[in-house]
């Protein structure tokens, strides 16, 4: 019998034009070899600051926001991009910022309103006192 398998697994290496064994090989990678997705953490989550609590110029930005300008900047209402990645990632176009004046600043300074959402009517307003390092979301009604 053992005579006839070696026949045949002869014969058929012959034919197929193979000097390889008959036995099949075990693949020679192992699982460690693949890459493995790894975990992105999350952006750590937005605190809540109550709109009374925020400097009185953030309210007069705010009011300003609502009733749609005229605004002191040039660039107040422009798309604000979010490249810092600490809020919600959104579609451009989402986010808009706005000059949160700063009294005695020869600058617009470093203070901030981001609305997301419609312009006049944000679905959410961030504030940041830090030129985009970190935000709270503004509770309109506190």
């Amino acid at each position: 019998m053992r005579t006839l398998i070696a026949a045949v697994t002869l014969a058929t290496t012959a034919a197929l034009g193979s000097t390889a064994s008959a036995a099949p090989t075990a693949p020679t990678h192992s699982i460690s070899s693949y890459a493995v997705p790894q975990t992105v953490a999350a952006p750590d989550a937005i605190e809540t600051c109550a709109l009374s609590s925020l400097p009185a110029e953030a309210g007069d930005t705010l009011d300003l926001i609502h009733s749609g300008g005229p605004f002191p900047y040039e660039q107040d209402g422009t798309v604000f991009q979010n490249r810092e990645g600490i809020l919600p990632d959104e579609s451009s176009g989402y986010y808009h910022e706005y000059t949160v004046i700063t009294p005695g600043s020869p600058d617009r300074g470093a203070r901030r309103l981001v609305g997301g959402g419609p312009e006049t009517e944000p679905d959410h307003v961030y504030y940041t006192s830090d030129h985009y390092s970190s935000f709270c979301e503004v509770d309109e009604n506190s």
